[in-house]
């Protein structure tokens, strides 16, 4: 360690931005591409986080990545909602219940795949309270972090109690048959393509995300921060997308503010429009006005519409 220099910690952040540094990588890049610069900010921190505890343990004298810029940033161009109707698309297209489930505890729980979901075992799914107790290796090292509770959702129940029916007597984890697979994404990408399914950016945690932009549109910010496992800042800034629905609706609701054919055609004024309850709140007013004005185009005096009174 003593003999790496700081030019040599920088040469090393270079090939991190060439294709040599890509084997075995499954992100959706060219051949001649290097890491995302996410994943290159992140691979610099983790050293100058290493090599910091040399120089407090006096191992070395300087680290040598001090100075080069370890922060994650937020990058939105690879954000990609999956909708109800393609998930519906994907879930036709996997092979059996585990994979079902495990597609939906992604989708509709927001679990991370695989940690949190090959740590899930039998005894966190509290059906009478209708509550999953979801470990999480990710942040078990923070203070009361180890766990968190998210309800079974709707669209998650039917596919945990399929897996449930199948489970054997004493069987302990919820997905048994893929626990050992390290190929996960890459079967879950022949699946979609055998489909004529495209795949999308992030494949797996573009569904956590999905999820918690959906959760987000129906529960306060704290509430989904808590299901899925992350802060509200964390959320704000990775996870939840304005989507096309969004819009949508926007639109929509303009349209039908300012659509000439939706609005009533103003004849010619032949008395007061005013009925009903707001009628008698407003009597007053309407006896100012002509036969061919209201309160709204007559004009107010000097004296205002209070009556002129001695001693003031």
């Amino acid at each position: 360690m003593k003999d790496i220099t700081s030019a040599e910690a920088r040469d090393w952040e270079r090939w991190l931005k060439t294709g040599k540094a890509r084997n075995y990588r499954y992100a959706e890049r060219e051949k001649t591409q290097g890491l995302a610069p996410n994943t290159i900010h992140k691979r610099v921190s983790e050293a100058r986080q290493f090599f910091e505890d040399a120089v407090q343990r006096e191992l070395i004298s300087k680290n040598p990545f001090d100075g080069m810029k370890g922060t994650v940033g937020s990058n939105r161009d690879r954000d990609f909602f999956i909708d109800r109707e393609l998930a519906a698309k994907v879930m036709d297209a996997l092979p059996d219940t585990e994979w079902r489930l495990l597609f939906t505890l992604m989708r509709f729980g927001g679990l991370r795949c695989p940690s949190e979901i090959l740590a899930l075992t039998w005894d966190d799914v509290k059906w009478a309270e209708d509550k999953i107790r979801v470990p999480s290796p990710k942040t078990e090292h923070h203070e009361g972090k180890g766990f968190r509770l998210v309800p079974i959702f709707e669209k998650l129940r039917p596919y945990l109690k399929d897996a449930w029916d199948l489970a054997k007597n004493g069987e302990k984890y919820v997905i048994t048959r893929y626990r050992n697979n390290s190929n996960l994404r890459t079967q879950f990408k022949r699946y979609m393509e055998r489909a004529g399914i495209k795949t999308w950016p992030m494949l797996f945690h573009s569904l956590r995300k999905s999820c918690s932009t959906e959760l987000r549109r129906e529960f306060p910010d704290y509430v989904e921060a808590a299901w899925i496992g992350h802060s509200v800042k964390i959320a704000n800034k990775h996870y939840v997308q304005v989507i096309d629905d969004d819009f949508t609706r926007a639109v929509g609701e303009t349209k039908t503010a300012h659509n000439p054919a939706q609005q009533v055609h103003a004849g010619p004024r032949r008395g007061s429009q005013v009925t009903g309850s707001a009628y008698k709140e407003t009597t007053v007013l309407q006896g100012s006005a002509s036969s061919r004005e209201t309160s709204q185009t007559s004009r107010v005096g000097p004296a205002g519409f209070e009556p002129t009174t001695k001693g003031l």
